[in-house]
């Protein structure tokens, strides 16, 4: 579900002091419900995912679209990317975080992780057209439990940059994030779904070997 911009702005995550010049694009509701400490799971899903998200005909036809425009103008070069056309985001962290974990870089589209901590991720990404950052915040969902949000942040390459941005806006909106979203509760869930049976799976060994553990020692006794 999308939310309103203020989903972002109002709370105090690390990105506003670091990306002040970038603009919040959008802000998206996760359906990754969770406890406390579940946010590095859901920066692993994101970094190995499956890709499932371009699994519709829309998403496939506006990904092919998207890939081939970047062959055909250059988008996607090597000297327009991170460390040449435009610093990392990496470079104006504070001390804090930079001695922290930087978090997992994402395996199948070119994002690569800027910082983790408990609540946020942040990952980055830039070509021709755009630098962008993609920050995956972990918020209280109101019943007691957390879910991820996102939040994407856009700092574009001058015109070409603004143009190319409100172009693609709304094929995003209908044909992109919707998908995407959907995608990443799935497997959400069924990684949650195996994490517990592992969890139960791992708690029922334990019991075992203390019980057997026990009667051991009392049979040695009694002897």
């Amino acid at each position: 579900m999308r939310l309103p911009l203020t989903a972002h702005t109002s709370r105090p995550w690390r990105i506003h002091e670091i990306a002040g010049d970038f603009r919040v694009e959008d802000v998206w509701e996760i359906p990754t419900p969770g406890g406390p400490d579940d946010l590095v799971h859901l920066a692993n899903q994101f970094a190995n995912g499956n890709n499932t998200h371009v699994s519709s005909p829309v998403s496939r036809f506006l990904f092919a679209v998207r890939w081939k425009l970047g062959e055909l103008l250059g988008w996607d070069k090597p000297d327009a990317g991170l460390g040449s056309r435009v610093p990392s985001l990496r470079d104006r962290l504070p001390a804090d975080l930079r001695e922290r974990l930087r978090g997992p870089d994402l395996l199948t589209v070119p994002f690569a992780s800027v910082y983790l901590t408990r609540d946020e991720w942040v990952a980055e990404s830039a070509n021709r057209i755009v630098q962008a950052a993609m920050r995956i915040g972990w918020v209280p969902d109101g019943a007691g439990g957390y879910r991820g949000q996102m939040a994407v942040l856009v700092k574009p390459n001058g015109t070409l940059g603004s143009v190319c941005m409100a172009g693609i806006k709304p094929f995003r909106y209908l044909g992109v994030y919707p998908a995407l979203l959907r995608s990443i509760g799935r497997e959400w869930q069924a990684d949650a779904d195996k994490r517990a049976a592992d969890k139960k799976a791992a708690d029922e060994g334990s019991v075992d070997k203390g019980s057997a553990g026990g009667r051991a020692v009392g049979e040695g006794t009694a002897g």
